[in-house]
């Protein structure tokens, strides 16, 4: 990226809400968080990989398969992973940051090289993501979280109802909203510390933010399709392993 430092962050907290846990949980022999690592590793642009967690135990863990320097203990405190990657940016020499969802033990590294592209896709660029076609049911969950794009690729809004809403005829693509964010270092030091906005406390979506204060969403349509599902339930848990053993195929 031009001579740009680029550190890979994973937030990993271990109290989740729907599954307590779940980035220890195993899968097929290794904890989830060992397979995101893994894959994260393999992306191009980083120059560097840290788990950013709340809790002894996945310290522990990623210490153990990864090293002493691949994971740190951050705050209990923070509200979402962007301010989690924003703590472990203190102290250390970074142009932008990425942040990795950890639940995302399917992540194409690709992806995290798409995040990059598409944050220094212009000078002005603060903040990236990515999103991709979705179809069927998925459509109206609420869970799945959604995005519309202007003509530039920057996001206009974010949401978990059905957006844009398929009044008329030529019906306009749906995009799925993938959870890995681009930030500018000096972006996302500001970006964490304003206070939430209406939007984003009643959507429940942190990203909202950065639109409510007047900023721009550089998103970029993924050209990979192989990624599999988010890891929130235990259902997931197990359609996860089943993909890994190859008795079924990523969505």
């Amino acid at each position: 990226m031009n001579g740009k430092k680029i550190l890979g962050v994973i937030p990993a907290r271990y109290a989740s809400t729907r599954l307590p846990g779940k980035v220890l949980a195993d899968l097929c022999g290794k904890p989830m968080i060992q397979h995101v690592y893994e894959r994260a590793l393999r992306a191009k642009c980083l120059d560097g990989l840290v788990v950013a967690t709340d809790d002894r135990r996945v310290l522990d863990a990623v210490r153990a398969f990864a090293g002493e320097r691949a994971a740190v203990i951050t705050s209990r405190e923070h509200p979402n992973g962007s301010s989690r990657a924003a703590e472990v940016l203190e102290g250390r020499e970074a142009d932008a940051v990425i942040n990795i969802q950890g639940d995302e033990p399917l992540l194409n590294p690709a992806m995290i090289d798409e995040t990059a592209e598409a944050l220094f896709s212009a000078d002005d660029v603060v903040c990236s993501t990515l999103c991709r076609p979705l179809h069927g049911e998925a459509r109206t969950n609420p869970n799945v979280v959604k995005v519309v794009l202007d003509r530039n690729g920057d996001a206009l809004y974010f949401s978990r109802s059905l957006i844009p809403y398929p009044r008329n005829t030529p019906r306009v693509p749906v995009y799925e909203h993938i959870g890995i964010y681009g930030y500018r270092a000096g972006f996302l030091r500001r970006y964490v510390a304003l206070p939430m906005t209406p939007l984003a406390e009643a959507e429940s979506l942190e990203q909202l933010k950065v639109l409510e204060n007047g900023h721009k969403i550089r998103t970029a349509v993924t050209r990979c399709t192989d990624a599999g599902p988010s890891v929130d339930t235990p259902e997931d848990l197990e359609a996860v392993r089943k993909i890994l053993k190859g008795e079924e195929a990523p969505r």
